[in-house]
């Protein structure tokens, strides 16, 4: 006798199968997919992307009244030099005006500012550095106390009119030691207790004077008057400089 094999029916993709009829075809669903939430107005509860985007916009937020947001970039920002305070280009035009002592423009002066004196001492405490000379401290405290001492002979000698204020006085003092800076660089190039060096100090002494004694006259009432005692003053000042760079 011949073997009976029971063979299981076999179901078509369309949907047919010839011996059994048509059957109705299964949606493929997709794997973990948790079930819709009840309300459809809430896309994110639902892992469909498509409605979400649509349903959901973002705006960028803004602050204040100048209508600065989040996404506005650097281009409206200030560098950080001005916003600290330092005018580079201001610096630059007053340093300018030293070079010539003939022709000084005093109006580039008029607004005072600490920083250009500043980077001048540091430059010629680091040129003293380069000669073996540590005198950082001593610039510093020299500076100080010549400030203090040319506003008080001013101001007695310009009597109750006289309105140099410290905070100028002290400007106008340290951007006139751009000539001792320079007198620092070439004394790396010249050798110390010469001729030479005695000379150019008196010269570089000399420009610092005329240039401070000018600024001072006219930035400051009631100076004209006494401008050989201001110009005493302020060669005293410059000379002890030089002899930090001469000794």
């Amino acid at each position: 006798m011949a073997k009976e094999f029971n063979v299981p029916p076999v179901v078509f993709p369309s949907g047919g199968n010839p011996s059994t009829g048509p059957q109705q075809r299964r949606v493929p669903t997709v794997p973990f997919q948790p079930p819709r939430p009840a309300n459809p107005n809430l896309p994110f509860m639902s892992f469909d992307v498509g409605s979400a985007a649509a349903s959901t916009s973002f705006s960028t937020p803004a602050f204040g009244g100048n209508g600065v947001g989040i996404g506005s970039g650097f281009e409206d920002e200030l560098p950080l030099l001005e916003e600290l305070g330092i005018n580079t280009r201001q610096i630059w035009r007053k340093t300018v005006s030293i070079f010539n002592p003939l022709r000084v423009n005093a109006n580039l002066h008029e607004d005072a500012d600490l920083s250009g004196p500043f980077l001048f001492l540091m430059a010629f405490g680091l040129f003293q550095l380069l000669a073996g000379k540590i005198h950082f401290g001593i610039i510093l405290g020299w500076v100080t106390v010549a400030a203090l001492f040319l506003y008080v002979v001013f101001n007695m000698l310009a009597g109750r009119n006289g309105n140099l204020d410290l905070y100028r006085c002290l400007s106008l003092l340290g951007y006139c030691m751009l000539p001792m800076v320079i007198f620092s660089v070439f004394s790396l190039f010249v050798p110390q207790g010469g001729v030479v060096i005695f000379a150019m100090g008196a010269v570089f002494v000399l420009w610092s004077t005329r240039v401070c004694t000018r600024l001072l006259v006219e930035l400051a009432s009631c100076g004209d008057e006494h401008r050989g005692l201001i110009a005493y003053a302020c060669c005293l000042i410059y000379m002890l400089f030089s002899l930090l760079v001469i000794f």
